[in-house]
């Protein structure tokens, strides 16, 4: 096993999983805000407008003791509704420049543009609203088409929640609502298999979902999700494979428990066919499985205060002494394959970052506005996460290769933020997260996180 994690430290040629996690985390908050952007319905309504933002991270990655990098994106988007809503057509490009300092890339390119790219851009059919305004007719049931590029998103997001060029149909029949998906990944997007010599990520999406409506505070959802691999290798590599097709099943639900007191909770399990290190065998059966939980109070008090607590699981596979997601040096010939591996997403920590594979995460956390009545600093919003980690798999790897032992105990981590939004337009964040790893790492060496930025909107 050791071989194996200094085999992949030595050839950083692709970014790891917890950089990609530690982006997607700064991608996440910024979607947010951007998806509160939409006009109110009017007859023909059209808005625009854009955002900069400027984020820089200095961090430790367990191989390198420090790495800095300044993100810069640019951001401009417009949006049109026609017949008070009944079409919506939505556009949003992004133009990026990535600064490393000197040395401190993944890939040995420490300046790269990125870009301009398509970040969103759909097309959405509201039959409710066409019929209000061409028949004025209310409908009792209702069905929306979307037809591009957005964020997918099943229960309540932990099998899926990414960007798809996708169709979404949503019907909402009497206490029930019907999804159908049909997407795509988008080719600049990576892939979690970081083995894999690939210049696009090629994967096919077929999905449905039943959510139900009627019971008061609850929103229990089942669906079912068919993944396709179509990627194309780059390299060519005799006798060796990396389809990975896999199937999931979900099951869950979210709602309101008490006054003020939230819940989510998903299940999923996981099946299909990869291959493994020795492609010249047969293909290998998945049978994984995941779960998640998450209460969240608002206390009514002053400051709004809230708290939560949650609980994250993904099942491991214990001949994956090296990798929980790569196709080489992972799943071993003849065997099942246990790791869970979704298109899914959460907040498993700044520092170290996992994916969610082969894990146990234990998360508290809590957040207020301590000047609300501060004319200046009543937007400012501190908080903080504290994270345990466990392996499900002691003898198994995680995504972080530099956990290189055959034990449990991952560590812990503790995050504190800052959000200030200064005026409407301007906005203001720090993150710092420090994990303390466990006996799973030879280096116990504390890394720490630390995201500082700003963005602007125009």
């Amino acid at each position: 096993m050791l071989a194996c994690a200094a085999s992949a430290l030595s050839q950083p040629t692709r970014e790891p999983g917890a950089f990609l996690n530690q982006q997607r985390a700064v991608q996440q908050r910024v979607w947010d805000q951007l998806d509160q952007e939409a006009p109110a319905a009017r007859h023909v309504a059209f808005d625009y407008g854009g955002w900069y933002g400027f984020h820089m991270f200095l961090y430790d990655d367990g191989v390198e003791s420090s790495r800095t990098l300044r993100r810069n994106d640019l951001r401009v988007w417009g949006r049109l509704t026609l017949d008070g809503g009944a079409h919506e057509i939505y556009a949003r490009g992004i133009l990026s420049y990535l600064d490393f300092n000197t040395g401190d890339s993944f890939d040995g390119n420490d300046d790269d543009w990125e870009g301009p790219n398509l970040d969103r851009g759909y097309y959405e059919f509201n039959l409710a609203r066409a019929m209000e305004a061409y028949a004025k007719r209310t409908l009792d049931s209702n069905l929306r088409v979307k037809i591009g590029r957005d964020l997918a998103k099943f229960g309540t997001g932990y099998a899926l929640w990414s960007r798809l060029d996708h169709v979404l149909l949503r019907a909402d029949y009497r206490k029930f609502e019907l999804t159908g998906l049909i997407g795509r990944t988008v080719g600049s997007d990576p892939d979690f298999d970081l083995s894999r010599p690939i210049d696009r990520t090629r994967r096919a999406f077929l999905g449905v979902q039943a959510r139900y409506l009627g019971a008061k505070g609850h929103e229990p959802f089942v669906y079912a999700l068919w993944q396709r691999d179509h990627n194309e290798e780059t390299s060519y590599y005799p006798g060796r494979e990396y389809d990975y097709d896999s199937f999931y099943l979900g099951i869950g639900s979210s709602g309101e428990l008490a006054d003020n007191l939230w819940y989510s909770t998903e299940w999923v399990y996981e099946s299909g066919h990869g291959h493994h290190e020795r492609s010249l065998d047969p293909k290998t059966a998945i049978k994984a499985w995941a779960f998640d939980a998450e209460l969240e109070y608002l206390f009514p008090k002053p400051m709004r205060p809230r708290a939560s607590i949650e609980y994250m699981f993904a099942s491991g596979d214990s001949d994956r002494t090296a990798s929980p997601t790569d196709t080489y040096a992972g799943n071993q010939p003849n065997r099942v394959d246990r790791s869970f591996n979704g298109f899914g997403y959460r907040d498993t920590g700044l520092s170290f970052a996992p994916r969610l594979s082969n894990v146990h995460v234990w998360r508290v956390g809590g957040s207020l506005f301590p000047f609300e009545k501060h004319s200046v600093f009543k937007r400012l919003e501190l908080g903080t996460s504290w994270f345990l980690y466990y392996k499900n798999r002691s003898a198994a790897a995680v995504s972080d290769p530099t956990a290189d032992n055959p034990a449990g105990w991952l560590g812990w981590e503790m995050d504190y933020f800052a959000n200030w939004e200064i005026t409407t337009d301007l906005a203001w964040t720090t993150r710092f997260g420090v994990f303390f790893p466990g006996d799973a790492f030879d280096d116990q060496t504390t890394r720490t996180f630390l995201l500082v930025g700003a963005t602007y909107s125009f």
